[in-house]
């Protein structure tokens, strides 16, 4: 039995470099940078004083403001991304059939903010002071509950929950529902919210976050030698999955076609990737197995390229294995040297900026390269965009835990 046709019909996102599709792409194109000081919370304990913050949004021209003091930031994010898909994808809400649509929407850490916000009010008043909406604020799958209240979509809907690999997580399991005919459409991404006082303490403790408060413009450095760890950052993204023949009955316009995942576990390290990217490569090769092409047909890799010592060099290993003599042709880049690290909500930003690519026949640079890890030899694209034939599209995600999501889009033709 062939498999039915996924296209991609509405994309909708809030990031530190765009707050709507048309920002993020000149976001993309110019090679703007997220990053700044922060402003939430006094950061004068923090090892780490910066990150890349969602600037200037208002998101009361999405949702009522009684509902906003109901919803966690990462849900804010969330719901406000989706109600951008759904206009961009110009969907009858009076005549579309519901139970066809459904909802995969992830979270890496859910609503941290909630959760820090109602533990000072316990620790200062007992538990008498804890509000009733804190749970159901606070937990990773509300954001998917909130989307499809919002729409009255009653097709599958879950959260995906795989540290950095969430989203594309999220996308893959869309992808295949509509593939078997459990829906026509689905929303799908990964929203996150997570620049909070415990959470950047946490990565600080960790080690995981670079600590350049001197000199945080520059960073998010993926590939560099001088890199010393990913920059934090918060937003969402939502994409609106389609079957084909839905898509174009109703006269849809198509941004790009998906037509391969690949998913792998590492089995290895809590935090650590396997040595030599082994569980990347798998997933790598499961996406071009099941997109059925070869490795020489990719055109652009848009990197998991966190900027941190351990990822960089073992997704570059990863991707020479499996790509060959064509890792050296072509094309990579890491946009989080802009975005900086939307964790759970990173793969799906990462899918729009590939469909940018696609759409703009351009490969987003990787901003802050000033000279590569010299086990890091690929074509990182460097500083600028370049123009580029584009047909084929990789991205990849990996996260804490060993969770491995690649993703192939591909040019649409007939």
């Amino acid at each position: 039995m062939n498999k039915r046709r996924v296209v991609i019909t509405g994309i909708g996102t809030v990031n530190p470099i765009g707050n709507n599709k048309q920002e993020f792409f000149e976001g993309l194109q110019e090679g703007r940078n997220g990053a700044g000081l922060l402003t939430k919370f006094d950061t004068t304990e923090f090892d780490t004083k910066f990150g890349c913050e969602v600037k200037n949004f208002d998101p009361t021209v999405y949702i009522d403001k009684k509902s906003i003091r109901r919803m966690d930031p990462y849900t804010i994010f969330a719901v406000c991304s989706a109600k951008m898909a759904v206009d961009d994808a110009n969907i009858d809400l009076e005549t579309i059939n519901k139970e066809r649509v459904g909802v995969v929407f992830g979270s890496g850490i859910g609503g941290m903010d909630t959760f820090e916000k109602q533990h000072d009010a316990f620790a200062k008043g007992g538990p008498k002071m804890i509000s009733p909406f804190f749970v159901p604020m606070m937990i990773s799958d509300i954001a998917a509950g909130q989307i499809s209240i919002q729409f009255g979509f009653k097709g599958p809907n879950y959260a995906t929950t795989s540290a950095c690999a969430t989203s594309s997580h999220a996308i893959a399991d869309a992808f295949m529902l509509i593939q078997r005919g459990s829906a026509d459409m689905m929303l799908t991404g990964g929203s996150e919210a997570s620049l909070t006082r415990m959470s950047l303490g946490g990565f600080n403790a960790l080690r995981a976050i670079s600590t350049w408060n001197d000199r945080y413009m520059e960073a998010s450095r993926p590939f560099d030698k001088d890199r010393n760890g990913f920059v934090m950052a918060e937003g969402g993204a939502t994409l609106v999955l389609e079957e084909l023949e839905h898509a174009k009955a109703r006269g849809a316009k198509i941004y790009a076609e998906l037509v391969g995942c690949g998913l792998s576990g590492d089995a290895y390290h809590l935090t650590a990737p396997a040595p030599n990217g082994e569980g990347a490569v798998r997933s790598m090769r499961e996406a071009l197995r099941d997109a059925g092409i070869n490795p020489e047909d990719i055109d652009y890799i848009n990197a998991h390229g966190t900027s941190t010592e351990l990822n960089d060099i073992n997704e570059t290993k990863a991707i020479k294995t499996v790509f060959g003599e064509h890792a050296y042709k072509v094309a990579v880049s890491s946009t989080k040297s802009m975005t900086g690290h939307l964790l759970g909500a990173a793969g799906a930003v990462e899918a729009i900026a590939s469909i940018f690519a696609i759409q703009k026949q351009l490969v987003p640079p990787t901003i802050n390269l000033d000279e590569p890890d010299p086990e890091c030899d690929l074509n990182y694209t460097p500083k600028v965009a370049v123009s580029r034939k584009i047909e084929y599209v990789l991205s990849n995600t990996f996260g804490f835990g060993g969770h491995n999501a690649t993703l192939i889009f591909k040019r649409f033709a007939e």
